[in-house]
């Protein structure tokens, strides 16, 4: 659609599951995404623009759709600094609203957007950057739970040469934060903390969160074994029983989740083996 849309030369709004991209006569114009934080955050969080100078540019010239061009013009921001920005924030949006979906993609003609002309891009740029931070992010780390699940620490020792870029990401997870909270509280775009994250989950700091896993059978023939509270019975249905008197350890209970997966897939959990694997080099 996004490449018919750009044959057309249409002027609109492409609305995804995950995002909107503005368009002007076929070129993108502006992007959004609640994954990522939006051009307004990134201004003023990052100290080139008050809260007040920004709130004020939409008061006075939103309605015209030439908030940039009023950001410009009275002072508060250098047009290059505005261009700059303004295409960081476009492109890490796109990223995020061309991504896998599973809603359909909506186009209403001749809405614009009320920043205002700032600097078109192509759509064949745009694809490309996509596909070019999908590669990079997969050749740092190839399991994209990261990007979406909530995330914990492993305990694994963290390194004094950690970046400090890193260190700040890593301070924000706390096991209930996802990628894109991270990015809001940080006010950073959201790709460089997607990059970040996949970077810890490589060296086996970060992860995501996995339920809470109680005991029970690890294997047939194994001997009796309890399973704890709301564990699963050999059907699969959930079986309120008496929880164990000894609980797990770390390492028994990666071992039992382990084995359950075995016997759900004949495909290796590979995040679940480097848990494994972590849990034994701690003993």
């Amino acid at each position: 659609m996004l490449s018919r849309l750009a044959e057309e030369r249409a002027t609109g709004v492409l609305t995804r599951e995950r995002g909107v991209l503005y368009l002007v006569e076929g070129q993108v114009v502006h992007a959004e995404s609640p994954a990522t934080p939006g051009l307004d955050v990134l201004l003023t969080t990052r100290g080139a623009l008050g809260s007040d100078g920004w709130w004020e540019a939409v008061s006075e010239a939103g309605a015209d759709r030439r908030v940039g061009r009023f950001l410009v013009d009275s002072g508060r921001l250098t047009a290059g600094a505005l261009e700059l920005c303004h295409l960081g924030a476009l492109y890490d949006a796109a990223f995020f609203t061309l991504g896998p979906s599973s809603g359909p993609a909506r186009f209403r003609y001749g809405v614009a957007h009320w920043i205002g002309p700032v600097r078109p891009v192509s759509v064949d740029a745009v694809e490309r950057e996509t596909l070019r931070r999908h590669d990079l992010l997969h050749r740092i780390w190839p399991e994209p739970g990261t990007d979406t699940e909530p995330l914990v620490r492993t305990g694994r020792a963290v390194d004094s040469t950690l970046p400090p870029r890193q260190r700040t990401v890593l301070d924000q997870v706390d096991g209930e934060r996802t990628a894109s909270d991270i990015s809001l509280v940080l006010g950073r775009p959201g790709f460089h903390t997607l990059v970040d994250l996949r970077r810890l989950a490589a060296a086996g700091i970060v992860t995501t969160r996995s339920p809470t896993i109680t005991s029970g059978p690890v294997a047939a023939g194994s001997g009796p074994a309890e399973s704890g509270p709301g564990s699963s019975g050999p059907d699969g249905s959930r079986t309120p029983q008496e929880a164990p008197a000894t609980p797990l350890s770390p390492v028994s209970t990666v071992v039992a989740q382990a084995a359950e997966a075995a016997q759900a897939s004949a495909d290796p959990d590979v995040a679940l083996l480097r848990r494994l694997r972590d849990a034994l080099e701690a003993l």
